[in-house]
């Protein structure tokens, strides 16, 4: 089957139609091997309606490797649109099966993003519970995106796996902009993962995961995601009546 026939198109994003487990085993972990550069981004309902009005980050969405649903709402649209998707792929998932295969294999990994407190302590956890994998480096997300200097030494590290946690559009356009510079590497826009890995927020109980409303525990737990709801909905009737 062709890479095409994999992939299923919402709002002209295309992404990936397997499961998490292929995608890691038949794409991800023989590029991880071959040391082949990677571009993953990991795309919720928001970051496709932020490729609506930017025209640029749409580019760099379309411009990745592999875009995985990351999302019940991409699943839901892709149903509405009658090309249905596997199942959904979360990045906080991805991201430890990434890490559980770099502690594996004695991969480098590298953590760029949120507050200095926060990526230090997803570090240290990320230490104890991967051992056997070498942290290359990491450095806070509170950076200018045109600091030339702090990618050039990220990829003097020679990473195996780059994290990058600053939220979209920000992490894909600095992958986008920067990763000329890396011989290799798998690039991941992770958004608030380190958050989780730090123990700063709790994953929704396996329950919710299973019946995708991880969502609305998420709204319980933070109200605050209001207006991201509110973007939920608007992307869902945009795809109903195909606007």
């Amino acid at each position: 089957m062709s890479e095409n026939s994999r992939k299923v198109e919402v709002m002209e994003i295309p992404f990936v139609n397997k499961t998490k487990k292929k995608f890691l085993e038949e794409d991800i972990y023989p590029r991880l091997d071959n040391e082949k550069q990677t571009f993953i981004v990991t795309a919720n309902p928001e970051i496709v309606m932020k490729t609506r009005e930017d025209a640029e980050f749409k580019k760099i969405v379309q411009s990745a490797d592999y875009t995985v649903p990351d999302g019940i709402g991409i699943i839901m649209a892709a149903k509405i649109l009658k090309t249905p998707l596997t199942e959904r792929i979360a990045g906080y998932d991805v991201s430890l099966d990434l890490l559980q295969y770099a502690n594996k294999s004695g991969l480098s990994c590298y953590f760029l993003g949120a507050s200095e407190a926060v990526n230090k302590k997803a570090v240290y956890n990320v230490k104890e519970q991967f051992p056997n994998l070498t942290i290359a480096g990491n450095h806070h997300g509170f950076f200018d995106l045109k600091d030339k200097e702090l990618a050039e030494s990220i990829s003097e590290t020679n990473p195996d796996i780059i994290f990058v946690a600053t939220g979209f559009p920000r992490q894909e356009k600095w992958i986008s902009t920067y990763k000329h510079l890396f011989e290799k590497g798998l690039f991941i826009g992770v958004g608030g993962t380190f958050d989780g890995l730090a123990g700063e927020v709790k994953r929704a109980p396996d329950i919710w995961v299973k019946l995708n409303l991880e969502w609305l525990y998420r709204f319980i737990n933070q109200p605050t995601r209001f207006t991201r709801i509110l973007k939920l909905f608007e992307f869902i009737v945009r795809i109903i009546f195909r606007k």
